[in-house]
């Protein structure tokens, strides 16, 4: 009897444990990532957003070489780089993050030769250290754009 009382005890311990052990872990709800649409057109009506935060990172929608009234720059590739990335700043800037806060970017080239002129750009205005970056050609961009830059951002703690 005092063996099945024993294990009575030990088998209620063991179903209360995993009650508790349930409980904590479907209460971990806090870790749940906060997500938050940083839109700075919205009069576009394009269906996606400039920005989304979720935690402490950011990730920037391809941005292209386009003045205040949404149309592409002229002169090339060289200042079309630079207002891409600006539009990068201006999304960084909405969302509470630095240029410094980048850790990743993609360059989408509408022709590969124009790299050497867009990375020549590039490094003057981004911080050392340069984050991560791939470089690819696309058969063709939105707009006849010759660039489209999209960036990941993480907040420093």
């Amino acid at each position: 009897m005092k063996a099945t009382m024993q294990t009575r005890n030990a088998r209620l311990l063991m179903w209360a444990f995993a009650v508790a052990l349930t409980i904590a872990v479907a209460g971990q709800g806090g870790y749940c990532q906060e997500r938050k649409a940083i839109n700075l057109s919205p009069a576009r009506g394009l269906p996606f957003s400039d920005g989304v935060v979720a935690g402490n990172t950011l990730y920037i929608a391809g941005q292209e070489g386009t003045d205040a009234s949404d149309k592409l720059v002229a002169g090339g590739i060289g200042p079309e780089t630079t207002a891409a990335l600006d539009n990068i700043q201006k999304v960084l800037k909405a969302a509470g993050f630095e240029l410094k806060d980048v850790v990743s970017v993609t360059v989408y080239l509408a022709d590969i030769h124009e790299f050497p002129d867009m990375n020549k750009v590039y490094k003057t205005v981004m911080p050392d250290p340069k984050p991560a970056r791939a470089t690819i050609q696309a058969a063709a961009l939105v707009n006849n754009a010759r660039i489209e830059i999209s960036a990941i951002a993480v907040k420093q703690k």
